[in-house]
């Protein structure tokens, strides 16, 4: 494993934001097991986590006007950096006028102990959510939060509360994993949140 201070890294017209490497999961299937690149990244292992300043400060190497998007991702949970994310998402949209993604396992409320949505209003665009299964044993299975047993539930409320603030809130599946009858579940889970449901291919960043 090599460590640096890649903050920024594309993935196809996007421009993903790598704040940290923290996460309160330990997925069966996390990219970080096999490898350290996404996209087009050398090692998303930090040696310490940016500040707002640096990330601001990064963005000064790219042609902000040539990406689709801001995406707060990287081998890590992006909301474990809340601070700076809302910081340097809010520079991104006044400076270059760029939409902002985040996506996230929809944990941010047990990681913070407060409902961290309504601070995501204004400065986050659209926020996309791996829900993995529409089944609270699999997902425990499958993610193995640190929260335990209220994690599928907490991300389901995070989900609710945060198309109160965000224009667009996706909850996402990776094609192949779940059967027919499972993603059919899960769209009937976004109907009754108000959210979005997509099917995802399996790729690193998406």
């Amino acid at each position: 494993m090599s460590k640096g201070m890649e903050i920024l890294y594309k993935v196809h017209n996007g421009l993903y934001v790598n704040l940290t490497n923290r996460c309160p999961c330990a997925c069966t299937f996390c990219l970080r097991q096999t490898r350290e690149t996404v996209g087009e990244s050398t090692s998303l292992w930090l040696e310490r986590e940016p500040s707002a300043e640096e990330v601001i400060a990064a963005f000064d190497a790219w042609d902000m006007e040539s990406f689709d998007e801001l995406v707060f991702c990287g081998f890590g949970e992006p909301t474990e950096a809340l601070p700076v994310l809302l910081e340097t998402a809010r520079y991104a949209k006044a400076h270059f006028g760029i939409p902002v993604r985040v996506n996230t396992n929809g944990l941010g409320n047990l990681i913070w102990g407060r409902d961290i949505t309504p601070e995501l209003e204004g400065a986050v665009d659209r926020v996309s959510i791996s829900l993995n299964t529409p089944d609270p044993e699999a997902y425990l299975a499958l993610v193995r939060p640190k929260f335990g047993a209220g994690s599928f539930e907490a991300l389901l409320d995070f989900a609710r509360r945060a198309a109160a603030h965000v224009p667009e809130v996706t909850l996402t599946t990776v094609e192949t994993t779940i059967s027919r009858e499972e993603e059919r579940r899960c769209r009937q889970i976004c109907r009754e949140l108000g959210v979005n449901y997509r099917i995802r291919a399996w790729e690193g960043g998406n």
